[in-house]
Order: structure tokens, then sequence, then C-alpha cells
């Protein structure tokens, strides 16, 4: 049997030492336009990085935006990536019955990553062809880092936040003893005492900090036992001071600080 998403990333962040996940987002415009150099670029990106991340966080729309090149380029990426780190591919994928279950042998099977991040607002039902994955892991949005997430994620529903109900669907697959572990995206700009406590302690995605302007002390004993992981894109990959090896062990280090504070 595989071992679990979480293992997998709880182990990698043993190592490590850290919490980051680096997120990458080429721009090509920034590589000449050229496919070649932006590929050349991850792969020093990853190289440089590696000793001080927990996982890698490809945002698939900077590739599609490339073409079919683009795409196997992604795939050629990850490749190169040592297998004990996780690959969270960030698709935010959503739909039902086969369409979704395409959706899943692509992320799972044809880029080989290790966990998804999916849109829940189809419902439970369209979750449900990525749930039976061995050791693998999705993160459903529940509270994005955009100040749009007010227009429906933060709002109420019988008295429940809209947010909440989707850390349900996180409950209602271990209950189910599903074969995927399901994790929450929680924006950092939005991820307050008072939000947090409103979900499970299931693994969690953080985007946020840094070009987006979220605060690491709303992590501050937060107290969460599940592997969580904050992600930086941007600031690595084009942090205006240092290389991305510099900047990766710069934000690593202020993670952690944010995380044990107060332990």
């Amino acid at each position: 049997m595989d071992a679990r998403y979480s293992d997998q990333l709880a182990a990698r962040i043993e190592v490590t030492g850290s919490n980051l996940c680096v997120g990458l987002d080429p721009r090509i415009e920034r590589h000449g336009d050229e496919i070649k150099e932006v590929e050349r670029f991850l792969d020093v990106v990853v190289e440089e990085t590696l000793g001080k991340t927990a996982c890698y966080k490809p945002n698939i729309a900077y590739f599609e935006a490339m073409g079919p090149e683009g795409l196997a380029m992604l795939k050629r990426v990850i490749g190169r990536i040592p297998e004990e780190v996780p690959i969270i591919l960030d698709a935010k994928r959503s739909d039902i019955g086969e369409t979704q279950r395409r959706y899943a042998q692509a992320c799972f099977e044809g880029f080989g990553a290790h966990a998804v991040t999916l849109n829940p607002f189809m419902g439970y039902d369209s979750l449900e062809p990525f749930l039976d994955y061995e050791g693998k892991g999705i993160y459903l949005l529940a509270v994005t880092s955009n100040p749009g997430s007010a227009d429906l994620q933060r709002r109420e529903s019988e008295g429940r936040r809209i947010y909440e109900l989707v850390g349900e669907f996180a409950e209602r697959a271990v209950g189910e003893e599903r074969r995927t572990e399901v994790g929450l995206v929680v924006g950092l700009t939005n991820a307050g005492e008072d939000v947090l406590a409103g979900l499970p302690d299931v693994p969690l995605l953080i985007p946020g900090l840094g070009a987006q302007g979220g605060d690491l002390s709303a992590l501050t004993g937060a107290q969460r036992q599940a592997p969580n992981v904050v992600n930086v894109s941007r600031g690595v990959l084009y942090g205006e001071e240092g290389t991305p090896g510099e900047q990766a062990a710069c934000y690593a280090g202020q993670i952690a600080e944010a995380l044990h504070a107060g332990d």
C-alpha cells in the first residue's frame, strides 16, 4: 500500500525543516518568449531551492498558455524532481462525471502529481472521481486570498460559513474511508484564528505570502497537527534580492519562525 499523501508531505517537511511550497509560475516573457529558456530556468530553480522546499506547486495555467509545448515541458520538469518531493498541481479543476474522471486521470496519471487543487463548488459528487487514488491528495478551495472570497466563500448559509461547508467535504471523505486525502486551500490574507477554528485539522495549502501581502502572524500558535505548507511563487522565482535559492531559504526561515512561535 502506498504511503498516505500527508505522510509523504510530513516526511519531506521533517527532512528539510521547511513548510515552504515553491510555486512554479513561469512568465515566459521574462525569458525571451523561449520555452527552452523557461525549462532551463525552472530546472535551476528546483536545483537551488530543493534543500529548503517541502513541495512544489506548478500552476498549470502558465504552462497551458505556452501551448502543447508548454505542457510537455511541465511533464519533463516534474519528471526531474525527486520522487520523494510532493508535487501539487494547481489546476483548480471542477466538473462532473466522466469529464472530471478524465481530469483526475490527466493530473495523477498523466502528469504524476501527488496532489491537485480542486474547486468544490459543483458539490461533493464532483470530487468523487479524484477520491480513489491511493497515496494521493486533493486541496479544495475553502477561503482563497483574493478580496472576492467575501462574495461567496465567507458568506453565511443557515448559520454556517460557506468555507465551513467545504471543510465538511474533507470530513465526509474521511468518514467514507476514501483513499485520496482531502486538504483545504486557505489564503494567508484570510487565515485568521476564527477561520482556522471553523475548519477540520487536515492538510492546508496556504497561498498569499509575498506579492499578495499575507501576514504570517495569522498562523502563529495555530496548533494544527496536519502538515501545512505556505506557498510562495513570484517571491522565490523573480524576487528582486538574491537567487531563487536565497529567496527560498529566507521565506522558509520566516515561515518556520511563525509556525513555531508560541509552541
